[in-house]
């Protein structure tokens, strides 16, 4: 999100469907009561809105940040009207950190199973989403997102490469309970490999692995060298 948000063409919303899917599912997240209180809950009404805005040139680009696990009791046919990418990530390295925040996670809450499915329903219609995988993202990121505004069929900029540290104007009234580590980014890091994995998230790993595999077989790869 804090990539496209440094394009000049590119408006950016930041997981409009929270509110609704904190309503609809009655989910306990820090800040739940402020959400509710301040944005659209109606999910449905919200995309419509979002699709029908008129933006102003040079804004004529709209980036949605979604999660999967919010597009719950929705009509996903609004995917059918947008160019889709999949954020994917090795569930190895996400699990330790999504349990910092979500102690009793689940495979619901990784997004996995749901992404691959959203994935084949689009590519069954004829689209073709895009998936970026952050291991391969951080590798080279500018050759990843170069070869994924191509993809877009919008030019690159190497201004997506890097942003201010802190909060931005596009986050989230929810920013302050998650987004300590992007505040403190300027830009992509290199994924520090994670060898301690707990065993007691085994049988969560063995769970989410399979989706993980599907998607990562698609995902745009970078350049490497080798």
């Amino acid at each position: 999100m804090y990539s496209f948000a440094q394009r000049r063409d590119t408006l950016v919303v930041d997981e409009p469907l929270y509110g609704h899917f904190l309503r609809v599912t009655g989910t306990i997240h820090p800040g739940r009561n402020e959400v509710l209180a301040t944005v659209n809950c109606d999910g449905d009404s919200v995309m419509r809105e979002l699709l029908a805005r008129q933006r102003d040139p040079p804004r004529d680009v709209l980036f949605m940040k979604q999660m999967a696990h919010h597009l719950v009791d929705i009509d996903r046919d609004f995917m059918r009207k947008t160019h889709n990418i999949f954020l994917v990530r090795d569930p190895r390295q996400m699990l330790p950190s999504l349990m910092i925040q979500m102690p009793h996670a689940k495979l619901a809450n990784t997004g996995l199973e749901t992404q691959w499915h959203l994935y084949r329903g689009l590519t069954d219609a004829g689209q073709q989403p895009a998936i970026l995988d952050s291991r391969e993202l951080l590798l080279d990121p500018g050759t990843v997102l170069e070869k994924l505004c191509a993809h877009l069929e919008i030019p690159y900029t190497d201004d997506m490469l890097s942003w201010p540290a802190g909060a931005r104007p596009e986050d989230g009234i929810w920013a302050p309970h998650w987004y300590h580590a992007v505040h403190r980014s300027t830009g992509f890091s290199v994924e520090v490999a994670k060898d301690d994995f707990p065993e007691r998230l085994e049988p969560l790993l063995a769970e989410c692995k399979p989706w993980y595999d599907k998607l990562y077989e698609h995902a745009i790869r970078a350049d490497t060298g080798e």
